[in-house]
């Protein structure tokens, strides 16, 4: 019985472009003389670099540690020495550069000493370190580290596991050749992620316009000892977003604002699989991946290619063709243009895009909006685009918000249909990261105000136990002074049947002495800052209390000795 598929809102068919790139077996790139690779290449913080400048490594040495439970390790592609630690211009739109080492490549490609996982015997939390170290990051988009999605949280089981093989925006192959050669590795990954996360059902949803793909899964599902359930559900763009996946296959919409975990969900793409599946068995961290080079060159097709490649030598090896207008990272829909064809392949590269001005002629000049509502027609986050177009163009960051726009998936349905020609993707970028950026500058000026009124706080508290301490002081020598008076007085009266005071007189004086210094020493050491104690800090004060008193009553016993000799 086949399973009931579900349809999410909107949607588009962009030309597919698949048979250009898909018609020829997966190659593996050329080593070239040197790799750049940024210590920043997931979500999170970036990674800390452990090498210097000048220093020998091997092919899968750790050369940049994981900084934080939200990042993963970076390692060396290859055998070399590390020649610089600095900023390099790296793929990202903003065309600034980041932190990369750059290593030259000494053509040996020896290994570090590898060793495979014994996860079934492993805790879920030290497995899950492993591979933050070994570099684990999701490879479909999002490029988010892999420990933390292995994560279930509190629920502490995932019940539903998806491995995303839609692969549906256009040109884009990496996803499908992979299930073609390399099935039965992919579901291997997939038991890994079906043991760390509990989950009792597993479902890979893979396009219908990839039949060699599903039929290959099919074939490495029937050799393993659980049950995977390969569905072919319906080619539209953006069918393979993890939303839109979760929806076709399940009927259930993640909330917004909300994690798919948060419905018992959790999914990963093949590709990911992939490289669990390697760093598991073979001990190998994620160096390389598949790349999409295709459009404008002579023979498109996918490669394995190491991670810091130039992205220009691939381009040279699929045949550089004359005309080339620019280069996408991505599809046409959600691809990056590269400010520099000298930037490497990271992570998150899944397709080198050659345009043309044939394949791809310059938008006409975009036009006012007319309010046609075709981009909520086919927005698949059922928003308002045309609303948070205007929201964004007006700088109205809040309204913006209100109709939800970080629910908004930048597919680029929007823009692909809109009549105007207007980028209303950019719109929605340039708001999101000014309202990050507000954001940021808001929690420093908070953090800011809050150091600022706790050191006004502690100077003014400072301030008043000083002023405390020395009148507690004036005090005790005021009536030390008035007590000195008074025992020369009484010293220098001489009694009416002409006696000098007596001896216990002058005891009793020297005690009300003793009496008032030991009053003015604990009136300066009340303790300060007793108010709205925790009932935890209550606790603690109750212990050490109980632990003074019975020194005090273990001081007023007699010794040992001093009992046998009575």
């Amino acid at each position: 019985m086949s399973r009931e598929l579900f349809k999410f809102k909107g949607g588009v068919h962009p030309p597919e472009h698949k048979s250009e790139s898909n018609t020829r077996p997966i190659h593996v790139a050329p080593l070239p003389k040197q790799l750049v690779i940024p210590v920043r290449q997931h979500i999170g913080n970036p990674a800390k670099p452990l090498v210097h400048v000048g220093q020998s490594v091997l092919k899968g040495q750790m050369i940049a540690a994981a900084d934080g439970y939200i990042s993963a390790a970076v390692h060396a592609p290859t055998s070399g020495v590390i020649s610089s630690i600095d900023l390099q211009p790296v793929p990202h739109v903003s065309g600034l550069p980041d932190l990369c080492i750059t290593l030259v490549t000494d053509g040996r490609d020896a290994w570090i000493d590898r060793a495979p996982l014994d996860y079934p015997n492993m805790a879920p939390a030290e497995l899950r370190m492993q591979l933050r170290d070994m570099g684990l990051t999701g490879l479909g988009g999002a490029v988010f580290p892999s420990a933390v999605k292995l994560d279930p949280g509190a629920a502490h089981a995932c019940p539903t596991l998806i491995v995303n093989g839609g692969e549906c925006e256009p040109w884009i192959t990496c996803d499908e050749m992979l299930m073609r050669a390399h099935a039965d590795a992919i579901l291997q990954g997939v038991a890994v992620m079906r043991h760390v996360l509990g989950s009792t059902e597993i479902l890979v949803g893979i396009e219908d316009n990839k039949p060699e793909a599903i039929a290959a899964m099919q074939a490495a599902a029937q050799k393993m000892d659980f049950a995977v359930e390969i569905v072919a559900v319906p080619a539209i763009y953006p069918g393979g977003g993890a939303k839109q996946m979760i929806r076709t296959l399940t009927g259930k919409e993640v909330p917004s604002g909300k994690l798919s975990t948060d419905i018992g969900i959790q999914v990963f793409n093949v590709g990911t699989a992939y490289a669990l599946a390697r760093a598991v068995h073979y001990g190998e961290p994620l160096i390389s991946r598949l790349v999409t080079v295709t459009g404008h060159v002579l023979r498109p097709q996918n490669f394995e290619v190491l991670i810091g490649t130039p992205m220009h030598t691939l381009i040279a090896h699929a045949g550089e063709r004359d005309g080339a207008t620019g280069v996408l990272m991505g599809g046409p829909m959600m691809g990056m243009p590269m400010p520099d064809l000298k930037v490497p392949v990271v992570k998150a590269t899944n397709c080198i895009l050659v345009k043309s001005a044939e394949q791809f002629p310059p938008l006409p000049k975009a036009l006012p909006c007319i309010r046609c509502t075709r981009c909520a027609d086919v927005c698949p986050a059922e928003l308002q685009p045309q609303e948070l177009f205007r929201f964004a163009k007006a700088a109205d960051f809040g309204r913006a918000q209100e109709y939800h726009l970080f629910d908004c998936i930048e597919c680029g349905c929007c823009s692909y249909v809109c009549p105007s020609h207007i980028p209303l993707v950019d719109f929605y970028r340039y708001a999101k990261s000014e309202i990050w950026a507000r954001e940021k500058e808001k929690r420093a000026a908070d953090l800011a105000r809050e150091r600022h009124e706790f050191r006004q706080f502690r100077l003014e508290r400072e301030k008043q136990e000083k002023a405390e301490k020395l009148a507690a002081k004036a005090q005790a020598a005021r009536a030390q002074a008035a007590l000195d008076q008074t025992r020369r007085a009484e010293l220098s009266a001489t009694p009416a049947d002409g006696a000098a005071p007596s001896e216990a007189d002058a005891k009793k004086a020297l005690i009300a002495a003793a009496l008032a210094r030991v009053q003015a020493n604990k009136a300066e050491a009340v303790p300060k800052n007793t108010d709205s104690l925790s009932p935890e800090t209550q606790r603690e004060i109750g212990e050490i209390e109980a632990r003074r008193a019975k020194i005090r009553e273990l001081a007023h016993q007699p010794l040992e000795t001093e009992e046998k000799s009575k």
